[in-house]
């Protein structure tokens, strides 16, 4: 036989507002799953045209060193060291 019963109203309030909490917490959680993704597709994007100027670059000096602060550049020595 089922034994039943009431939660007292402080009872019920405490877990009323221990699920909201839960229900929100869980809400924000798909918020920031959804802004990692599309930042994950924004740097799969920018990895692209990182290697798009790279090859650009190639064709135009061969293979170099760049400081990004002035912009001058090294030839990086292709012969294998023996």
């Amino acid at each position: 036989m089922k034994k039943t019963g009431k939660l007292t109203d402080d009872e019920l309030k405490s877990v009323k507002s221990q699920q909201s909490k839960l229900s929100t917490i869980i809400q924000e959680i798909g918020v920031v799953e959804a802004r990692k993704h599309a930042l994950l597709h924004d740097v799969a994007s920018i990895n692209e045209a990182i290697e798009i100027t790279k090859k650009d670059l190639e064709k135009t000096y061969g293979s170099i060193s760049i400081d990004l602060e002035s912009g001058n550049w090294t030839k990086i020595d292709e012969t294998p060291n023996v």
